[in-house]
């Protein structure tokens, strides 16, 4: 097998038997072959029978880029087996040590199969919804570099979607409310997303456009974190706010379950 093929089939085992694993070496691997292993490990799921429903941003604040030292987006790569329900309960014993972010989440109503403008970008959103992402890596204690994390889809794991809207006009600077059992833990502004969430949907078009891939109508895009992680505890209920009043996106929740492996 080549480096490829062995990196991927590791970090599928490591995702699908809930057990860490150790960083791989310094320099192991490029950025490059780092995206090819995530679309190798992603194999692994497809051919279980999940199927590809759209893709996540990350390092979609310029804090997070000057933190690791580069100068462009990462992302990754969305099932539907990573799908949680509104509302209902998060198993936690099917991740090693999960952690939440309050984020945008974007259905598609055209294929994306080019780079957009950012006049262009809204005529391909159906619509806009306030989301979770759970993310979960890999690596033991949560470490990892850049090729690391790329590799391991970007630490994606799980999500959940609320209630979809075509409110648009509340996206620009929103404020943003990840609670547990109702106290703040995080408080952030939706402007945390590279400004404005829906430039996340212009990015998104060219990372798909230079990897020489295509998005469906109906995908899903998850715009990037607006404030930063919080672990998850079993028990506890775990809710994202976005906007207030008419400018409000609505909330979306869970009920976190069991224990992490």
């Amino acid at each position: 097998m080549s480096l490829i093929d062995d990196a991927a089939a590791l970090l599928d085992s490591a995702a699908f038997g809930r057990e860490a694993i150790e960083q791989f070496p310094a320099e192991h691997f490029t950025l490059a072959q780092a995206y090819d292993i995530q679309r190798a490990s992603i194999a692994h799921r497809i051919s279980r029978g999940e199927v590809l429903k759209g893709i996540k941003l990350g390092f979609t604040s310029r804090a997070k880029m000057v933190q690791m030292g580069i100068d462009s987006l990462i992302w990754g790569l969305l099932t539907d087996g990573m799908i949680e329900e509104d509302g209902g309960v998060v198993d936690l014993g099917r991740y090693i040590h999960p952690r939440v972010e309050p984020e945008v989440c974007f259905l598609t109503r055209r294929a994306i199969d080019g780079p957009l403008t950012s006049l262009e970008a809204a005529d391909f959103i159906e619509a806009v919804a306030p989301a979770m992402e759970i993310i979960d890596s890999r690596y033991r204690n949560f470490r990892f570099s850049l090729e690391d994390v790329v590799a391991d889809n970007c630490s994606s794991a799980g999500l959940v979607v609320g209630s979809w809207s075509r409110s648009f006009e509340a996206l620009g600077n929103a404020g943003v409310r990840l609670q547990f059992d109702g106290r703040d833990v995080q408080v952030g502004s939706t402007r945390a997303i590279l400004g404005q969430p829906m430039r996340s949907i212009v990015q998104a078009s060219r990372l798909l456009h230079g990897a020489g891939m295509s998005l469906p109508a109906g995908s899903l895009i998850m715009a990037g974190a607006a404030t930063a992680a919080e672990a998850l505890q079993s028990g506890v209920h775990v809710e994202c706010r976005i906007g207030t009043g008419s400018a409000s996106l609505g909330s979306v929740a869970f009920v976190a379950s069991g224990g992490a492996a």
